[in-house]
């Protein structure tokens, strides 16, 4: 049970509290300590695809011209690895359930996940 996070971000901050994560949930600040191929491996083996898991939202995604590129699988798994920022925050693993990014829909699914351990 991991939750990948930036520590520098808001977002992340308020669903940590919103969550009251158990305290058995491994915190990784993905700044400070980044992700593993075997992590995003695993990541992706629970969301189907390294499409769900990029975040279009980053500014380098912009700023690299990457929305005017046809982005592969691979592609998508590459930038992830390179440079946290392109993982969509905060992901949760919870056993054999993933919760990927930070719309109110998620967050509820996770927290009911949670309750239900």
């Amino acid at each position: 049970m991991t939750f990948f996070y930036l520590k520098t971000c808001n977002t992340c901050t308020r669903i940590i509290n919103e969550l009251n994560l158990p305290s058995n949930v491994v915190m990784q600040d993905i700044k400070s300590e980044p992700i593993t191929v075997k992590q995003l491996d695993e990541m992706h083996k629970l969301a189907g695809s390294y499409e769900a898991l990029f975040s279009k939202r980053a500014k380098l995604y912009k700023e690299m011209g990457l929305k005017d590129q046809t982005l592969t699988e691979k592609d998508f798994k590459h930038y992830i690895l390179e440079h946290y920022t392109f993982l969509k925050r905060p992901v949760l693993l919870l056993e054999n359930q993933i919760f990927i990014g930070n719309s109110k829909k998620t967050v509820e699914a996770a927290k009911q996940a949670i309750s239900n351990m």
